[in-house]
């Protein structure tokens, strides 16, 4: 789309492949392409470009993280099981100066301790969290404003 203003990379982390099927009692029924759809609806509205990508590899979404800095004006990122322990991705997110805006599906602080600390949001603006697949709509307004200015 050639009116276009900006281009916004939505990586997914391990696991969310499995959107829809894995433990639907706490992340639903919807898929990531469900997720894609309803962003693909906004980024239509906004004239926005949006790339899809979901990588298991920790490695991966680092390259993916550090692309997105030459590639992308935004992040919007869901690093899965990842947020709670990657330094890798951390270091990385902290050496990427575009917006990024983390997202969760489920309420993480109200799971199991070990999912309580969210390492990634840190290097985040912001962090989106327990509000099933809208969260990742509620992401991409949030984000879309910081490359704007207007947060």
């Amino acid at each position: 789309m050639e009116s276009t203003k900006f281009t916004v990379w939505v990586i997914n982390g391990p696991n969310l492949n499995l959107l829809g099927e894995r433990e639907p009692e706490i992340y639903g029924r919807e898929t990531l392409l469900d997720v894609e759809n309803k962003l693909s609806e906004i980024a239509n509205k906004k004239q926005i470009n949006l790339e899809f990508f979901q990588e298991n590899e920790e490695g991966k979404l680092v390259t993916l993280i550090h692309e997105a800095r030459i590639k992308a004006h935004g992040i919007l990122l869901n690093p899965g099981a990842y947020s709670h322990y990657s330094l890798a991705i951390y270091d990385a997110l902290k050496a990427v100066s575009i917006p990024k805006v983390e997202v969760h599906i489920s309420q993480v602080v109200n799971r199991e301790d070990i999912r309580k600390n969210l390492l990634t949001a840190g290097a985040c603006n912001g962090l989106i969290a327990g509000f099933g697949i809208y969260g990742y709509s509620l992401g991409l307004n949030a984000l879309v404003e910081l490359i704007k200015g207007g947060l």
